[in-house]
């Protein structure tokens, strides 16, 4: 959510109207982020997120935008796109492709106690459901695949140390993603970036899920894991609290109980959702893109937790026991 493309309040009005949401009467660019450019924007029939595309291409973006809408249409709490007159969600400003969605109320909760933990769980579940009919396919692009390519961008830069971590662990999710208990895990698409910071609570309730723009189809393990290695660990030591743990899990499977190849490939899935944002955050910290108000994040903390995940599973696996 960085503004990478300065957007002249003009073409924001003039996309405003072309979509019938009236006047624009406020254009603010949001900080943080590395990917999109993105602003805030207000009219008389309500509150926006305006987001222009850096990387994804106008073919690619149905599938996130359709994915929105399809899962808003169920029920699920999401940022519904809006389409022009001829039914497309793809807009162009300033020669990028482009989206308006409806701004969701809530804020994020930066510091999760059980109780929003559980909520995420639960949605997460239901949302992994409503989506099984979701008729387009997109693979997860920053899947194993991305990672095998884009790690040796990265090794030269690392310490000896990080660089045999790194090594390591691809070699062993190259062959867990091999295997056969790894073909039998349940899937479909997944958001694969549910952060905390990308999920908003209006009060004690879960007012949505956004930023859709790193899902595809992947395995429904994997998000559960991305979702556990954010809500549920310790920042400062990247390792899991069991209570946390405890609760995203228990919600997510009063929903949908995870399967026998699920619960023994966990552990591993949790060192691959691990291992995806070590590898996304070293590339963004030495391989950087000039924006305005963009600030890359640390990669050391998903070091932190990529060491923690293969260390220390006691209170994961108590957690699976119980």
């Amino acid at each position: 959510m960085a503004v990478f493309t300065e957007v002249p309040f003009a073409d924001a009005q003039a996309l405003m109207q072309r979509l019938n949401l009236g006047t624009l009467h406020t254009l603010q660019g949001i900080e943080g982020g590395i990917e999109n450019t993105n602003y805030f924007a207000s009219t008389e029939r309500g509150d926006w997120v305006l987001t222009l595309f850096e990387r994804l291409s106008a073919e690619q973006l149905p599938f996130y935008l359709r994915l929105m809408k399809h899962l808003a249409q169920r029920g699920i709490r999401v940022p519904e796109p809006v389409a022009d007159a001829r039914g497309a969600l793809v807009h162009r400003v300033c020669g990028k492709p482009a989206a308006v969605v409806d701004r969701l109320a809530g804020k994020s909760v930066l510091a999760p106690e059980p109780r929003h933990c559980a909520a995420v769980g639960d949605m997460l579940a239901r949302m992994h459901l409503a989506a099984q009919d979701f008729e387009l396919s997109q693979p997860n692009l920053r899947g194993l695949p991305w990672w095998n390519d884009t790690a040796p961008l990265v090794l030269p830069h690392l310490e000896p140390a990080q660089a045999a971590l790194l090594r390591e662990e691809l070699a062993f999710q190259n062959h867990i993603a091999a295997g056969s208990l790894y073909a039998a895990l349940p899937g479909g698409p997944v958001h694969a970036d549910l952060f905390r910071d990308n999920v908003l609570f209006d009060g004690d309730r879960l007012s949505g899920f956004f930023d859709f723009y790193f899902a595809g189809v992947d395995t429904w393990l994997f998000d559960i894991a991305v979702c556990l290695n954010d809500w549920a660990v310790d920042l400062a030591s990247g390792r899991s609290d069991a209570a946390r743990t405890r609760a995203l899990l228990d919600a997510y499977q009063a929903v949908r109980p995870l399967q026998a190849a699920e619960r023994a490939l966990l552990p591993a899935l949790l060192r691959a959702g691990a291992l995806r944002f070590w590898i996304s955050r070293l590339w963004d910290w030495y391989l950087p893109r000039e924006a305005s108000m963009l600030k890359p994040h640390d990669p050391g903390h998903f070091e932190r937790v990529l060491r923690a995940r293969t260390r220390h599973l006691a209170p994961l696996t108590e957690t699976l026991a119980a």
